[in-house]
């Protein structure tokens, strides 16, 4: 509970650097190469004697990884972009660990019990208050409307690559034994290759983009990794179905400098939802 409390504020501080980003495939690009060149002492102090014990189930399960977090990180910038961070974020988050425990309830043979399936209904309902507010079902102009349905569409995107790499990642740290340093790093640097062809197509906007986003890229560069990292070390000590809707506290964090340093109002919504999301949490560590 410790790690994924430390990993929940700085995913939701890296996600702030990254909604204020507003980047596109050049900011993918610029923090994947952040992470290889800031991690890549640690790793190499971990790898020399790890990576020799590797075969093609680590391997094949880091590529999918690295693609399945790139297709995340793509559909949380885009949603960024065309909403607010209050409407994609506690989507995104929401949908992401319901459908991840529902698989790791079925793939890898773990049980809840009833107060663990109260609890993740309560992490769940509290993320989906928080979302289903009046931002959601208000009506507004049409421009208004149209931003919130790109955000609900987004966020539930997202919320779908979540569940497919928490599942994927989950197996990897349990069954295959990696060391989650080493993983996520590896992942990352898969994930510059991939990200390159988008950007080659546009080479002229990169260093422009750079040149603003610089300081949101090292940011999630810096924070990101760390966040994760510390989520498949509880993976290691906890069920996925416990961490992952454990992870969801990040959703405090993110309401409270939504409304303070984004000017994102509705506190009443998310105070309720933040008693919900505390709720589930103490039934999923009861379980």
């Amino acid at each position: 509970m410790a790690l994924v409390l430390a990993a929940a504020l700085l995913h939701a501080l890296w996600n702030l650097g990254a909604k204020k980003a507003q980047g596109n495939h050049h900011f993918v690009l610029a923090s994947s190469l952040g992470v290889a060149l800031l991690w890549l002492p640690v790793a190499v102090y971990v790898g020399v004697d790890e990576l020799p014990r590797w075969g093609w189930p680590q391997w094949a399960a880091t590529l999918l990884s690295a693609a399945l977090h790139l297709a995340y990180f793509n559909a949380l910038l885009a949603g960024y972009r065309a909403s607010d961070m209050t409407v994609v974020y506690p989507v995104a988050r929401g949908s992401g660990p319901l459908i991840s425990s529902l698989v790791a309830l079925v793939l890898l043979d773990e049980h809840l019990g009833v107060y663990g399936a109260l609890g993740l209904a309560g992490v769940v309902g509290g993320i989906l208050l928080i979302a289903a507010g009046p931002a959601l079902l208000a009506r507004g102009d049409a421009e208004q409307q149209r931003r919130r349905k790109l955000g609900l569409l987004w966020g539930l995107l997202t919320g779908a690559t979540i569940a497919s790499y928490s599942v994927v990642d989950g197996y990897a740290v349990k069954m295959l034994a990696v060391s989650p340093l080493l993983y996520d790093y590896l992942c990352n640097l898969l994930r510059v290759p991939l990200a390159l062809p988008p950007v080659l197509r546009d080479r002229g906007g990169f260093w422009p983009a750079l040149r603003r986003q610089w300081p949101y890229a090292l940011l999630v560069a810096a924070l990101s990794p760390l966040a994760y990292i510390l989520v498949l070390y509880a993976m290691q000590l906890a069920p996925l179905s416990r961490v992952a809707p454990a992870r969801e506290l990040s959703m405090l964090v993110a309401a409270l400098l939504g409304g303070q340093l984004l000017g994102e109002g509705e506190r009443g919504w998310r105070l309720a939802g933040a008693v919900l999301i505390a709720a589930g949490v103490v039934g999923l560590a009861a379980s």
